[in-house]
């Protein structure tokens, strides 16, 4: 069962872009666990109206401007989340306008809108993305920010924004920059759900689970690792959103702008991964392997020492917590 961090400040009605999505529905039913009220605004391109069990939904578009003035003046918003990124890195190659629209100007209309309404509180999802390929493993926050695809571009242009508007407009605002989100509600009510999924874990037990599956595909076994395989650093998806209650907690205290790492700070090989899901999952599934994909470094594990220290975080669970409750969650939905 899931332990909620509760609420040292007083309840809060909190802005969840992106709430129907993987992260944001799980943030929504941490938020409602801490004593706050999650409103959702998502305009359900790729979340779920399912998911959405803790609070109102609103759909409605970041570029909608109208309709976001519309939401701050009907909730006595505190505190905003977004998560609304379009955030598939092949699909920002290809079609490079779609994200800086929806994840540059998306923000910027946010920001717009939290200004009219006087709400001076964001706490924004970012990746390590903004990164690119490291310099030095693992990285902390002082690493340069070099992204190498429109997706960690837009990321790394959304912080811009807030950083601006955080020395201009007195925003406080901290950014997550998360590395590979995994797992899924510990108690089974939602879980991960992408169309199409690019994910590592929930391919391989998609693979494992499902009836005339195809076997999971592994891109690269050249890498300079010991088994060949890339190495990513997988925090639970509970993990990262109960940093997002510490970061709440912690923007009340410190003005300015922040952003800070989310990772376990140790790294995982997608081999490893593979075996740890076929030791759960009676020895599935199979695999192909295929060239690497281009730009994939080969580690990307952080430093996380800076989220310890200033906000007091430090993940839960295991990557074998993360691969059991993913598990139980899709043989669920395939079952239903």
């Amino acid at each position: 069962m899931a332990v909620p961090l509760r609420a040292s400040s007083p309840a809060s009605t909190v802005l969840v872009c992106g709430g129907a999505g993987y992260i944001g529905a799980h943030m929504c039913k941490q938020l409602a666990e801490a004593g706050h009220t999650p409103v959702t605004f998502d305009n359900l391109s790729t979340g779920h109206r399912w998911a959405v069990k803790w609070g109102p939904l609103v759909e409605g578009d970041l570029l909608d401007e109208m309709k976001l003035a519309d939401v701050f003046a009907e909730y006595r918003i505190a505190t905003v989340m977004h998560f609304a990124a379009r955030s598939l890195v092949g699909e920002s190659v290809v079609q490079p306008g779609l994200y800086f629209r929806n994840n540059v100007t998306g923000t910027l209309n946010l920001l717009e809108a939290m200004r009219a309404a006087n709400v001076r509180s964001l706490i924004f999802s970012s990746t390590a993305a903004v990164y690119g390929i490291p310099e030095y493993t693992p990285l902390d926050e002082l690493h340069p920010t070099r992204p190498i695809n429109p997706y960690g571009w837009s990321k790394l242009m959304a912080e811009q924004l807030i950083a601006e508007y955080a020395q201009a407009h007195g925003l406080r605002a901290a950014c997550l920059r998360y590395f590979n989100a995994v797992g899924a509600d510990s108690e089974g009510e939602i879980g991960e759900a992408h169309e199409p999924e690019t994910h590592l874990v929930p391919n391989i037990i998609k693979a494992a689970l499902e009836p005339d599956a195809e076997p999971v595909t592994i891109f690269g076994n050249d890498y300079d690792t010991p088994d060949g395989t890339c190495i990513r650093d997988y925090v639970h998806v509970e993990d990262l959103c109960a940093a997002h209650l510490l970061a709440m907690e912690y923007l009340a205290r410190h003005e300015g702008g922040h952003a800070f790492n989310l990772g376990t700070g140790s790294g995982s090989s997608v081999g490893e991964v593979l075996a740890a899901c076929r030791a759960l999952l009676g020895g599935k599934p199979q695999a192909t392997i295929s060239s690497r994909r281009p730009g994939d470094p080969v580690r990307l594990v952080a430093s996380a020492e800076k989220a310890r220290s200033e906000l007091g975080w430090a993940p839960r669970h295991t990557l074998a917590d993360a691969i059991k409750h993913a598990s139980a969650w899709h043989r669920a939905q395939i079952e239903y």
